[in-house]
């Protein structure tokens, strides 16, 4: 190939992959201006199918992209003198687009498509540690500001007023006293009796299956507090259905637990930076993927893991917790996350598959996650310094997952884990947290029980070792391999022994399907002490019976929408009804 040619089919690969990258963000976006449409129709299945269909979109095009660059550059495709140069002419056409590191990240995965890259190549690749999408954020031109001129009633009709709706308000002026009210109690808490002189809105609407959320802050004279509204739609309009203003309540809403928010910005670096704000203690990567960036999370993750690593000393170590039958746990103690990786061999009272598991956590990241089920990220060829972990760690790596782990001269090389958020598994939590926060999670637990239930998601196995607590004390569900569909499961009743030879048999007498749940026999694998088995049952006793299973089974067959919100104050609510 000449020079001429040479530069001319690396750059027609440069226009490729940036006009595919337009193409996938244009509809990207199309797919999330959808969302106030459904919203005004109250079109609840469409908006959930449309969170599937943006969430495939990325692999729809690196698969499609690839396949076309296959065909331009042919028995070249994989030459990486020609790489070097595409992604020379791509850096120079991206270099002053906004949100340039989301076009990076499109060209990486491409790449890695290409090459199976193992760690990082600088010579073929944007190193996720070089990128920083919000280095260059200066302004906030997102939001809107609204100045206090006296009233709160007339500063939050200003706001409320700017939500775009074909749909009517149910009773405009209640919510508003509803705001105006919350606002005026949360400012007096902190000691300013003016209140607040201004308001900052980010202008577009946060959508989320069944709710809107309008997120901003309340701005005093010397202080400042988060906030975000929710507008629910009703059959006979739209009314506040809440309204958040503690740090903490917006971290739940934003959490690594709940579905992706559909939120149409034009800048998403700078709703990040200013989200960021809101939450100091969450991280940039998790902030990315809640608004449905989830690959420029992943890149964001990585950046996190890796500067961490070359800042600190400690050793990756066995993740507290009972050893997984399926999974090897690990973690970094400075860091607080954890790493999955699937056993080569599983025990024989574990009847699956390596593909049946992926297949659950391709579930998972589609489903609705109702704040009870932890978003696993997919991370490939992950290049670690062997040193970093510790020998017992190492040798169970080495010895239990060697279809995955291998050693590379100095570094460790992992070709498929999951990174999940780390938190304290619930088994351990109850014994060592103080009596009323032991109570508190073990109710939770089973409201998590119930709130996945709500979703058609039936956990499996229920051991208290499967759930962690988050730092807000919320009980989430992470080990997947055996959940399920609640429609796809046969709740039973205990059947009653027919002769006393029966009761003494050590084996089951009656027939048991693979898909049989028999709901009386959960309490008798949980471990509770008496006290916390009294919370338990005074408050959930219900699902330990097959009828309330079949009852949310009906429902959810029935088409019915059962709503887990993430509202401290609230649980379910059935908006077909509301």
């Amino acid at each position: 190939m000449n020079e001429v040619s040479y530069g001319a089919r690396a750059r027609e690969a440069a226009d490729a992959i940036a006009g595919a990258f337009d193409r996938y963000n244009a509809e990207f976006r199309a797919i999330t201006r959808r969302a106030p449409l459904r919203f005004d129709a109250r079109d609840w299945q469409g908006a959930q199918k449309d969170a599937v269909e943006r969430i495939e979109l990325y692999g729809r095009y690196v698969d499609s992209t690839c396949a076309e660059l296959k065909l331009r550059l042919g028995e070249d495709a994989a030459e990486r003198f020609l790489w070097a140069e595409i992604k020379r002419r791509y850096e120079e056409l991206i270099a002053e687009v906004f949100d340039s590191e989301f076009r990076k990240t499109f060209f990486n995965s491409i790449g890695r498509t290409f090459f199976g890259t193992v760690g990082v190549d600088s010579a073929i690749e944007f190193v996720a540690l070089d990128l920083d999408p919000l280095s260059r954020i200066s302004d906030y031109d997102f939001m809107t500001t609204y100045q206090n001129r006296g009233s709160l009633e007339l500063l939050f009709e200003e706001v409320l007023a700017d939500f775009r709706t074909q749909a009517r308000w149910r009773d405009f002026d209640r919510s508003l006293r509803i705001v105006a009210t919350e606002i005026e109690k949360r400012s007096a808490a902190q000691g300013e009796r003016r209140g607040p002189t201004r308001v900052e809105m980010i202008r577009q609407p946060f959508y989320q299956l069944t709710r809107v959320y309008l997120v901003g802050r309340v701005v005093g004279r010397d202080w400042s507090m988060p906030l975000a509204i929710a507008l629910k739609h009703t059959e006979r309009g739209i009314l506040v259905d809440a309204v958040m203003t503690a740090v903490d309540d917006l971290s739940v809403l934003f959490s690594f637990t709940r579905s992706y928010f559909h939120v149409d910005l034009e800048r998403v670096g700078k709703a990040v930076l200013f989200l960021k704000q809101l939450m100091p203690h969450k991280a940039v990567s998790e902030l990315f993927i809640v608004i449905g960036r989830a690959k420029q999370g992943k890149t964001e993750r990585y950046r996190e893991l890796f500067r961490h690593l070359a800042s600190t000393e400690d050793q990756f170590v066995h993740a507290p917790g009972e050893r997984g039958l399926v999974m090897v746990c690990f973690t970094l103690p400075s860091f607080d996350v954890v790493f999955k990786l699937i056993r080569d061999h599983f025990p024989v009272q574990k009847n699956i598959l390596r593909s049946d598991v992926l297949k659950k956590y391709e579930l998972v990241f589609k489903h609705d996650r109702a704040g009870r089920l932890v978003d696993a990220q997919e991370f490939k060829r992950l290049r670690f310094p062997k040193h970093r972990f510790a020998p017992a760690l190492l040798d169970e790596l080495l010895s239990e997952t060697a279809n995955t782990v291998h050693v590379d001269g100095e570094d460790l090389i992992i070709d498929h884990c999951y990174i999940e958020r780390r938190m304290t598994p619930l088994n351990i939590y109850i014994r060592t947290a103080p009596p009323e926060l032991a109570e508190a999670a073990v109710l939770d637990y089973g409201q998590a029980i119930r709130d996945l239930a709500y979703t058609n998601i039936f956990a499996g196995d229920l051991l208290l070792k499967n759930f962690g607590v988050t730092r807000h004390g919320r009980v989430i569900f992470y080990d997947y391999d055996e959940l399920c569909l609640v429609t796809d499961c046969r709740f039973r009743e205990l059947p009653q022994a027919q002769s006393y030879e029966d009761e003494m048999r050590a084996e089951t007498w009656y027939y048991v399907a693979d898909n049989d749940v028999f709901p009386e026999t959960f309490i008798n694998f949980l471990g509770f002490e008496e006290r916390l088995k009294a919370a338990f049952l005074s408050a959930h006793a219900e699902i330990l019976t097959a009828e309330w299973w079949r009852g949310v089974q009906e429902r959810l067959k029935s088409s019915e929408l059962l709503e887990v919100l993430p509202y401290a104050s609230q649980r379910v609510r059935v908006a077909s009804s509301a």
